[in-house]
């Protein structure tokens, strides 16, 4: 056991705890530990050291956390450490690391049931459920007030060209200019507080829990939230709902699919909140601002790794850019 470990393992209480480690993903920014006691107990210790981050950044991160759990959002909440912080800093003589627990959200990943929702239930709860879960989630930020001397970052601090020229090689010049010409759209949308506010920013599966004896989900690693428009979280499902009718060789019936999939998600949602018309019918630019953000991504992790970018990985969202500028 590292020093590092064993003060985080210290901070939080965890001394009596099993643990074991998860697997990181590609992209992945932290280790994330989980610690179980008798079957009972379960929490999710995560340290960060990617050095881009603050402690303000993950102040503000899991304030908004615990603000969501409080007020009812089914949200993994933050658990304070023997010093009631929220967040702990461990100097380790380099970069500062940040650590945090978290409840652990009761159920399991989609994937982990081979993407099988629960049995004896329809597909369109599961649709219903996501969307209801996320209204819940953009309701409560529309009130949110940061009490934290820093906020998260707002969509425009990151997604801006002088970032995105440093980031992405001039090789890719007809992919900057779609991406400039939709960052200039973008910033003619309204941000009043109905359609902009702090959003999750990575809304799927791969996010939250689904409790298979009753179809309630838990969200989690809101690690990337940001101020950006509530139809960015939207788009985002709506993309991520492909995968439902991606080998239905009909095309009507796949167009069916996904209308019926989108619908049943709003219906839960706007039991939740509100969202204008006006903005469902920009729903395909929308979906360019999260295959913007899919792209941007790649490049952060592979820049990361050291690594350059395989075409591949990118290029129909990068096509579809190019091609409707």
């Amino acid at each position: 056991m590292t020093k590092d470990f064993s003060k985080a393992v210290n901070l939080f209480s965890l001394k009596d705890f099993d643990f074991q480690e998860v697997e990181g993903h590609e992209g992945g920014r932290n280790q994330i530990l989980i610690f179980s006691k008798n079957d009972e107990k379960k929490f999710v210790l995560r340290i960060s050291s990617t050095g881009d981050r603050t402690e303000k950044d993950y102040l503000a991160e899991t304030e908004f956390v615990h603000y969501l759990a409080e007020n009812g959002a089914p949200v993994a909440d933050v658990i304070p450490s023997v010093n009631g912080k929220l967040v702990e800093v461990v100097d380790n003589g380099e970069e500062p690391i940040f650590i945090s627990l978290f409840e652990y959200a009761k159920g399991m990943l989609l994937c982990d049931n081979g993407y099988r929702y629960r049995e004896g239930a329809p597909l369109e709860e599961y649709f219903y459920n996501t969307g209801k879960t996320l209204g819940k989630i953009h309701e409560l930020s529309k009130h949110f007030e940061p009490t934290v001397d820093h906020r998260r970052p707002d969509y425009f601090d990151k997604y801006n060209m002088e970032y995105i020229n440093r980031l992405i090689p001039n090789t890719y010049s007809d992919l900057k200019k779609a991406i400039a010409a939709r960052l200039e759209k973008f910033q003619k949308l309204p941000t009043d507080s109905q359609n902009y506010g702090l959003i999750h920013f990575d809304y799927s599966d791969g996010n939250y829990h689904i409790d298979m004896t009753n179809g309630n989900i838990t969200v989690f690693d809101f690690d990337n939230c940001m101020y950006c428009w509530y139809m960015f979280d939207l788009a985002n499902l709506y993309l991520h709902g492909e995968g439902w009718f991606r080998y239905e060789s009909d095309p009507e019936k796949r167009d069916a699919g996904m209308k019926h999939y989108f619908d049943t998600i709003l219906e839960g949602y706007k039991s939740e909140t509100t969202i204008s018309d006006e903005f469902l019918n920009q729903l395909p630019f929308f979906i360019d601002m999260v295959l913007i953000e899919n792209i941007v991504d790649e490049f952060e992790c592979t820049a990361r790794e050291g690594e350059v970018v395989d075409f591949e990985d990118i290029e129909d969202a990068a096509t579809h850019l190019i091609k409707t500028v």
